[in-house]
């Protein structure tokens, strides 16, 4: 009787609870959105817009992930071997960890710290995941060399628009 009380609770409340591709799928950043802070491991406080201009004229892919996310981590080897296959692609990792010390622990727990690594320590809800339309991770984002959004919605890095997309920016 347990196990179907489960299986029924699994079916109805799981609904919803996968990610919805955006209606929408938006080539450029809000202003808001833009000036959205994040924190990096030592805990400087930097903006969307400084991180874009810090990559401006290379091709970014940008990787939203939480140690917490079974997704995010099953994802992480490809996602490893896509920076790895493209030496000449930036890559941002946006973490949606709930608190500082569990950013820092993931970091160090999933080799992450050699990274270009910054977590919201607003929370999931503000207005740059808001603009994008964050509904789940992992996410990734491809940004051209002049800070547009070339590529809006990806949830693996093995989607083959990923490769293609930065094959087409850095031709």
């Amino acid at each position: 009787m347990r196990k179907l009380l489960l299986i029924f609770m699994i079916s109805v409340f799981g609904i919803g609870y996968s990610q919805k591709i955006p209606t929408v799928l938006k080539k450029g950043f809000s202003k808001e959105a833009l000036q959205q802070k994040l924190e990096n491991e030592e805990g400087k406080i930097i903006t969307i817009q400084q991180i874009l201009n810090e990559h401006k004229g290379k091709v970014l892919v940008i990787d939203f992930w939480a140690g917490w996310c079974r997704d995010c981590l099953q994802a992480l080897p490809k996602a490893e071997e896509l920076e790895k296959n493209n030496p000449n692609v930036d890559f941002v990792f946006l973490s949606l960890e709930r608190t500082k010390e569990s950013f820092d622990k993931s970091l160090v727990r999933f080799n992450m710290k050699d990274k270009d690594n910054y977590w919201f320590a607003s929370g999931w809800k503000n207005n740059f995941n808001n603009y994008i339309d964050l509904n789940w991770i992992p996410r990734y984002m491809i940004i051209d060399q002049k800070s547009g959004i070339a590529k809006y919605y990806a949830i693996s890095p093995e989607d083959p628009e990923i490769q293609q997309t930065i094959d087409n920016l850095l031709k």
